[in-house]
């Protein structure tokens, strides 16, 4: 569903200002809208308009008077937003600060802004005081917001103003819940998180609901608005859309519903225009693309999507990190490992203010070091997060020791430590966010147990199961050399296996083993053998004794070789068994999402393996 363009009706009689109608008494919610223009204030000149990438006449649609009227204290308060945007994304992030601190107490875009930037920094470092200072930056915003929206319930109208306070109510609300269940740690907080979000959901639903009623009467930001209410209504649908089955019907019952095809949609209408909003829609798609559909979903991004959709930005912030940052990525999914490398480098040196987008791509350069079997490397990178980011000091350890213990006795000493020491440091590391340990920790910290032996029996091939957790054989996948090499390291590692006494984890280790050999021989084509591999984590199921996320991952990857050979039913079968059958095992919530995400193509449907209609 798209939105159809209102026309803008005017009341010439009040020298120009706009006036809407009421909303039918057919929107039952008490907090349904209507929209009036508030009055015109005395001019405020600024020297500044940004025009983002890719819409020439964007001038015009965002702010229709040209009839030399003067311009309200909102426009002016977005048009200077605009501009601190545009120093954000050419990387003076200090001077952009500066701009929307100086306003943040009496305006709510400014504030809105300002908050929306320290957010973005405290999700990247995990910085306890970033977090803090963030939430209560975001908390300030919601209180400003607060008072300008409608102050009785009693009357059918809204100013302007009043109406984009309502959207810029709900953006704080949610971004404050996002802050509640990355900090608080007792149910009662996480509750309210919850509680947060679902009245943040509710309001753009409503406002959505105005945008396409009759009575609505464009403004003169009637673009910012309605971006807005597009990132809101987008956002809400492709992130309930992806979510398991299980964890859906519980978020129904209490209102919410996604639709994937109309949030992406909504996302991309709203990065196609240039408002203050469309930059939040582009980041959010590109996200999408180059990361939650290949983590949480089957490794099928719209590569070429995203490509389009950096490349205006790129033309006009060729330095700019963050775009910089995702055009390493999209290289990196692509298999071109080289240019990656290069982009992320680029990326540092573009600009020393915000180390967090080096850490960003410190994360990545470990990753294609890795695909290349640069161990060395891949250490270094790994060693540098473990020294400057305190996102998962346990996961960061877990990884050096993994990189040295591919690595000969000899080539470890020159870096000071081993992967023994290392590997028992892990458990020590642990943290806690929203009053749970984080999934990968978890993870490594399993993994890591069985080093606390007296003679401990090592992990075959660390680095290339966490390479799968992570989904890295997609990437892989598209270059036969680099399947080919991580082939042969694993029959080496079956070898040395075989070599060795049975233990009490020979069985783990050998269906491990078997699990990423037929994800190799997948990629490489070679689908007989693939189907022999997973086949054979399922016939030795009941003597695995530790990992028991082996066998539903198995029976995904074999559902998802099932549904590239066209045996849809087949596939069905696997995925539903592996859904249904199976629980309490590691990185669950991340299997099941690629479950889902599967099962969505198997039936080809939109929405949780249900059709639905367009609807926010």
């Amino acid at each position: 569903m798209s939105f159809k363009k209102l026309s803008v009706k005017r009341d010439d009689s009040k020298k120009g200002a706009m006036q809407a109608r009421g909303i039918p008494d057919g929107l039952d919610s008490p907090n349904q809208l209507s929209v009036i223009n508030g009055p015109e204030l005395d001019p405020i000149l600024t020297d500044f308009k940004l025009q983002l990438p890719g819409n020439s006449d964007a001038e015009g649609s965002v702010n229709p008077s040209s009839n030399g009227c003067s311009r309200s204290d909102l426009s002016v308060a977005l048009e200077d937003c605009m501009a601190a945007l545009d120093l954000f994304l050419r990387n003076d992030f200090e001077e952009a600060q500066a701009r929307l601190l100086s306003r943040s107490k009496d305006s709510m875009y400014h504030a809105l802004t300002y908050a929306t930037i320290l957010e973005m920094k405290a999700m990247m470092t995990f910085d306890p005081q970033h977090i803090l200072t963030a939430g209560s930056t975001m908390k300030e915003a919601q209180v400003l917001c607060q008072r300008h929206r409608r102050k009785s319930t009693f009357s059918k109208g809204f100013t302007e103003e009043e109406l984009h306070a309502e959207v810029c109510y709900a953006e704080c609300l949610l971004q404050r819940a996002a802050l509640t269940f990355l900090q608080d740690e007792n149910m009662i907080n996480f509750i309210k998180g919850g509680i947060k979000v679902r009245n943040s959901y509710q309001t753009y639903k409503e406002l959505h609901t105005v945008l396409k009623s009759a009575a609505y009467t464009q403004g003169d930001n009637h673009g910012h608005f309605e971006g807005g209410v597009k990132l809101g209504v987008g956002a809400f649908n492709l992130m309930i859309s992806m979510l398991p089955t299980r964890t859906l019907k519980l978020l129904e019952f209490v209102g919410f519903s996604g639709n994937k095809e109309f949030g992406l949609q909504q996302l991309q209408e709203g990065s196609a225009e240039s408002t203050f909003r469309s930059f939040l829609c582009n980041m959010l798609l590109l996200c999408y693309h180059t990361f939650m559909s290949f983590i949480l979903g089957t490794g099928e991004g719209d590569v070429e999507d995203a490509e389009k959709l950096l490349k205006p930005y790129l033309e006009k912030y060729p330095k700019g990190s963050i775009f910089l940052f995702f055009a390493g990525r999209v290289e990196e999914i692509k298999g071109n490992l080289d240019a990656a490398i290069k982009l992320f480098q680029d990326c540092c040196e573009a600009q020393q203010q915000w180390k967090q987008f080096h850490h960003m791509c410190y994360w990545e350069l470990m990753w294609c070091f890795t695909y290349k079997r640069h161990w060395k490397m891949a250490y270094f990178y790994a060693d540098l997060l473990s020294k400057e980011n305190t996102w998962s000091k346990a996961t960061y350890a877990y990884m050096k020791a993994a990189y040295l213990s591919m690595l000969t006795a000899d080539d470890c000493l020159t870096f000071g430590e081993t992967a023994l020491t290392l590997f028992r440091q892990v458990p020590g590391l642990k943290q806690k966010i929203a009053g749970k340990s984080l999934p990968t920790e978890k993870f490594a910290i399993r993994k890591a147990r069985r080093y606390f032996a007296e003679n401990p029996v090592p992990l075959p091939a660390p680095p290339l199961e966490m390479m799968y957790i992570w989904n890295g054989y997609t990437v892989i996948g598209k270059h036969k050399d680099l399947t080919e090499g991580m082939l042969k390291i694993l029959e080496e590692a079956q070898e040395t296996i075989e070599s060795f006494p049975r233990t009490e984890y020979t069985i783990d280790d050998k269906c491990l083993l078997s699990l990423l050999k037929g994800l190799c021989h997948k990629h490489l084509g070679h689908q007989e053998e693939a189907e022999h591999y997973f086949t054979l984590v399922l016939c030795n199921e009941s003597q695995i004794k530790y990992d028991h996320y082996l066998v539903p991952n198995a029976l995904l990857e074999h559902g998802l070789l099932c549904l590239e050979q066209g045996r849809k039913d087949e596939a069905i079968k696997l995925l539903e068994t592996a859904k249904n059958n199976y629980k309490n095992y590691s990185m669950e919530s991340r299997t099941h999402f690629r479950i889902q995400a599967a099962l969505h193509k198997a039936k080809g449907t939109g929405v949780n393996g249900v059709h639905v209609p367009s609807s926010p």
